[in-house]
């Protein structure tokens, strides 16, 4: 049987935090280096842009490992990296499609990463009971889902699920982050500023 907790010992409790500032504190808050958080958005809208921007500032909190399933190590993501000036960046780990059950066991090896990325939810093929054991299994580590969408909805049945039990949801749109978080925030953040100016947001 797992621990009880009073509200004392609760508020005493350390937990790892991360203390985001500027635009990312302002769509966040101050979240959590632990649990999941899902990311979606249709093609063409910044999506793949956000998630490497986040991979690199994630990176002041600890070590990150981005598993790009869709695309892989190719031309359009080291294109992608270079655009988000992530070249030089220290403590963040592109991952060539790696297999969950390979990825799984990377994590279980000594020094393995802190925060995981994993693009894109549907290529990483898990269902929702798969995903509740990655989940639990490392409990320390903060897991960011991509997803593709289906209209302004996260597309398929498990990332809907997933959207519900996320501690930040963050849907993308026209240049720009929405988020829905636990920990505070709720300021869009501005993923291309010349692209953002093109588009006028449905969301207000």
């Amino acid at each position: 049987m797992k621990r009880a907790y009073n509200p004392t010992q609760l508020d005493t409790k350390r937990l790892i935090t991360m203390p985001f500032d500027g635009e990312w504190q302002a769509l966040m808050g101050q979240p959590e280096r632990a649990g999941s958080w899902l990311i979606w958005g249709n093609s063409g809208n910044g999506k793949t842009s956000f998630a490497l921007q986040l991979a690199g500032y994630l990176t002041r909190f600890g070590r990150v490992a981005y598993n790009s399933l869709e695309e892989g190590i190719s031309e359009s993501l080291k294109r992608n990296v270079r655009i988000n000036g992530l070249v030089g960046v220290k403590r963040l780990l592109l991952l060539d499609k790696e297999p969950m059950d390979e990825l799984v066991e990377r994590l279980r090896r000594p020094k393995a990463p802190n925060i995981i990325i994993i693009d894109s939810l549907q290529y990483c093929g898990m269902n929702y009971r798969e995903y509740k054991q990655l989940r639990d299994e490392f409990r320390s580590r903060l897991f960011v889902f991509v997803s593709h969408a289906d209209g302004k909805e996260p597309a398929g049945r498990t990332a809907r699920s997933v959207r519900y039990d996320a501690n930040v949801k963050i849907y993308i749109e026209g240049y720009r982050a929405y988020a829905v978080s636990r920990y505070g925030g709720g300021e869009p953040y501005i993923i291309w500023q010349s692209g953002a100016e093109k588009v006028t947001p449905t969301i207000p």
